[in-house]
């Protein structure tokens, strides 16, 4: 109970160890629901098949995720089993052919998998992908049935564009940004010449640039907010205020981290980075806070075209000390989207809305204001 959560997600991980240990074998045969590509020896990686050690109802589905508790959550994806083997990120052999299709699917598909050796159980858990279960080395792969493959996929997926193009039109017909990364990390989008499989790490950051981009295009378009709007959500120790704030597009994320939280387990007080673009747009990767910048703006940006409105934006992310084990960049897209779903808070002042996001941060709002590059701006209508 040092954490702060009840139950502890820890035990999650080590009592559903008994049950993996029954189930697991040097063979599997049942549906996988996508694919993994690794990052490490990189452009030689590892890639393989995901499947569920026992049925679960959405086991790859973040969309849903939002609400479940943390233990629950860590129990299901302990249940995950990645296989994996060695290729080059340009193969084109017929193991990376199988694994393109199950990336496409359009629901899970069979497969038969036989491993060098048993799989072994060590749930990994990262800032950016979903944790996993158990993991083994592929000795043979067989797709036990054929793969079904909506039209839409299909049709963008075999015109010879680039991959950014491609991840556009996807997400324009309905598929949604976890499918498209999985797609992208597959390496079946692009022109020919320049395929080549994108590790699920940085497929999961690229593809919020790139959607979040294209949203960004679009939103220029609309009116500016006319008031002063304050939105905020909160899940698994990650707290959301957003204030949007009349004028053309800019984006501003603040992350705060608790001292025992992940990334600050050996501070002693909090410490806050923040990252900043401007109505042109940033020149460079958001190194402070990677791929959370990204999944956090995607957010952003689809609540404000739910509201066809445009405006300067700051978002605060504050990281209690419970948020201990990283869940993957998912808790952050989600919980920032969950803003959007509450009631707005509407002021007419900056003053006005600056005090009452002093009442939803744990850190006086002015520590912020000191950092922020949007906040130094002073227009007639902020007072």
């Amino acid at each position: 109970m040092l954490c702060g959560n009840n139950p502890c997600p820890l035990l999650a991980k080590i009592n559903v160890k008994p049950k993996i240990d029954k189930q697991i074998s040097k063979e599997y045969f049942g549906p996988s629901f996508n694919i993994f590509v690794g990052r490490y020896g990189y452009p030689n990686i590892n890639v393989g098949p995901l499947v569920g050690i026992e049925e679960v109802k959405d086991i790859d589905n973040p969309g849903s995720w939002f609400g479940r508790e943390y233990s629950e959550l860590v129990e299901m994806r302990s249940l995950v089993l990645r296989s994996k083997q060695a290729e080059h990120i340009k193969s084109r052999d017929r193991f990376v052919e199988i694994n393109q299709e199950l990336a496409l699917a359009s629901k899970p598909a069979d497969v038969e998998l036989f491993f060098k050796n048993e799989p072994i159980y060590r749930t990994s858990f990262s800032d950016m992908t979903q944790p996993m279960g158990p993991s083994a080395q592929l000795q043979n792969m067989i797709l036990a049935e054929n793969v079904k493959i909506s039209k839409k996929v299909e049709y963008v997926v075999k015109d010879e564009i680039k991959s950014a193009e491609a991840a556009g039109l996807l997400y324009e017909k309905g598929i949604d940004v976890y499918k498209i990364t999985t797609i992208l990390s597959s390496g079946v989008m692009g022109l020919d010449r320049n395929k080549k499989m994108v590790p699920t790490r940085w497929s999961i950051t690229g593809t919020d640039e790139i959607i979040g981009k294209k949203i960004i295009s679009e939103i220029k378009q609309f009116d500016s907010v006319n008031e002063f709007l304050v939105y905020s959500g909160e899940y698994l120790h990650n707290r959301f205020t957003i204030l949007i704030m009349p004028g053309s597009w800019e984006f501003e994320n603040f992350e705060a981290w608790a001292p025992g939280s992940f990334w600050a387990t050996q501070l002693k007080e909090t410490e806050i980075t923040g990252e900043y673009e401007s109505f042109k747009g940033r020149r460079g990767y958001a190194e402070l806070q990677g791929g959370g910048y990204y999944a956090s703006r995607i957010s952003v940006l689809e609540g404000l075209r739910s509201i066809r409105r445009q405006g300067r934006v700051i978002v605060f992310r504050e990281i209690d000390e419970g948020y201990i084990i990283p869940m993957g960049v998912w808790v952050v897209r989600e919980t920032a989207a969950s803003a959007f779903k509450n009631p707005v808070r509407k002021f007419a002042a900056l003053k006005e809305a600056l005090n009452y996001v002093n009442t939803k941060l744990r850190i006086n709002v002015n520590e912020y204001v000191k950092r922020s590059r949007i906040l130094k701006q002073r227009r007639l209508g902020d007072f």
